[in-house]
């Protein structure tokens, strides 16, 4: 069994600083407590999850798979992170309960689940980590099998697995990993509309964010990632990954986060953020906006090219290209863009050569990546599938090039220092091409000028 779960103890967790408890207490606390369950309905995932536990199972007949969702991590001392699943446990479960394993055998699939405990025990009142009265109710073992339409035990009860059967473990075997990985490619039609909700939750958080530009220009980056974590929290789970808010040259950092920045006017922001929604399918988008509401001719010049090259890697998406079509497309515009102001020292042509890829010293990343229940989803699978394979319809992907001329950059002009501009939207693959998920935020400089309008 996997380190990352663990299973009940007979002792609460407490801390030092915890009061003692008398037994004359402890006697009386288990006393007098009427019955009460949770209302935990039909999970709409449930038949959905059976049948990827049934294809998840066929690729290993004969062997038993044990899927974890993990336990508590630590933030500071006594203080854990708030608990998240992990990604493939709740794909072929619907499970968000920590300490939880799924195994699957001989064609049958049993979660093994930490239930909230019976008021014989001292967990209940005492345990900081599992208890009822500190950290809250947890659903009991009947409750989860309702729910999500599996048969579950308790997980004290989980086997050892030291028979002769052939056991693999998700965290440590790369095979089972990959085939997980790989049979999350293609969205079903609810995970489409997981992730749309997703999408369309983003999008309201951005609008919050401009709507209290007021308090941006005050507080500077802080704000827009408090802003948006209020809606992901309103709305969802929680944000799919760390917020970036890149002003002014802090957008030339691809992962920004630590966010401590002005907000200054003449300059641009960077927001690349997205919510994961309570059955932890995440969104993720970029938008670059003008500080002032306004692009300079110069701004505006830069940001048509990165449209221009997104919406060139856009239209490339349909079932049977190359995952990289999207890339490479993006990458044509960009390049003679880079050439056309006078920065490679070659031809476009020999620029993009993939011997040479000078331009990507200003355009640094990917274009695409799948997107999922991970903001970067699948990522396990083999190579030859993902990136190098092509794409079906039903998978989800982002396209989001870029240009990043940085602070101490001397080859590009002056003017050009500090400046940073990524645009990124979630695109589904449709039988006959593509549907942005990601549309009803603006993307084209007017609309982006319009719409910042509209919201100030």
């Amino acid at each position: 069994m996997s380190d990352d779960t663990t299973p009940e103890t007979t002792e609460p967790k407490t801390e030092s600083h915890d009061p003692a408890v008398p037994e004359a207490y402890a006697a009386f606390m288990r006393t007098g407590w009427g019955e009460r369950e949770l209302d935990l309905p039909k999970h709409p995932v449930a038949e959905y999850a059976e049948a990827r536990r049934a294809r998840l199972a066929e690729a290993f007949p004969g062997e038993r798979l044990v899927l974890p969702a993990g336990t508590y991590k630590v933030r500071a001392n006594d203080t854990d992170y708030r608990f998240r699943p992990d990604t493939a446990h709740t794909y072929f479960t619907g499970n968000q309960t920590s300490d939880a394993v799924l195994v699957l055998e001989d064609g049958d699939a049993v979660l093994y689940a930490r239930p909230r405990a019976t008021r014989d025990t001292d967990e209940f009142f005492r345990d900081r980590q599992y208890g009822e009265l500190w950290a809250g109710r947890r659903p009991s073992s009947q409750e989860i099998s309702d729910s999500l339409g599996i048969e579950v035990r308790h997980v004290k009860d989980l086997p050892s697995f030291d028979d002769d059967r052939k056991t693999r473990d998700i965290t440590t075997d790369e095979e089972l990993a990959r085939v997980a990985s790989e049979l999350r490619l293609v969205k079903d039609e609810w995970e489409v509309g997981e992730l749309q909700e997703a999408c369309d939750i983003t999008t309201l958080g951005f609008e919050d964010s401009v709507r209290e530009w007021d308090r941006v220009l005050e507080f500077g980056e802080r704000w827009v990632e408090g802003t948006f974590f209020r809606r992901a929290r309103a709305m969802g789970n929680d944000i799919g990954y760390d917020s970036i808010v890149g002003g002014g040259s802090h957008a030339t950092t691809l992962h920004w986060i630590e966010n401590t920045g002005p907000i200054t006017p003449g300059e641009l922001v960077l927001l690349d953020m997205g919510v994961e929604g309570t059955n932890l399918y995440t969104a993720d988008v970029t938008r670059t906006i003008p500080v002032d509401g306004r692009f300079t001719p110069l701004q505006r010049d830069l940001y048509d090219l990165v449209f221009n090259a997104q919406q060139a890697g856009i239209e490339a998406v349909r079932p049977g290209v190359p995952f990289l079509a999207a890339h490479h497309a993006a990458m044509e515009v960009l390049a003679h863009g880079l050439s056309d102001l006078g920065l490679l020292p070659v031809s476009a042509e020999e620029a993009l050569d993939p011997e040479s890829k000078l331009y990507a010293r200003w355009t640094l990343h990917g274009t695409s990546h799948m997107l999922g229940m991970d903001v970067h989803d699948c990522g396990r699978a083999s190579a030859d599938v993902y990136p190098k394979g092509d794409l079906a319809e039903g998978m989800v992907l982002t396209v989001e090039p870029g240009l990043y001329f940085q602070a101490d950059d001397l080859l590009v002009p002056e003017e050009l220092r500090g400046i940073g501009i990524r645009i990124e939207d979630d695109i589904l693959v449709t039988a006959d091409g593509w549907r942005n998920l990601s549309a009803a935020l603006p993307r084209t400089s007017s609309e982006v000028e319009e719409w910042m309008g509209s919201l100030r």
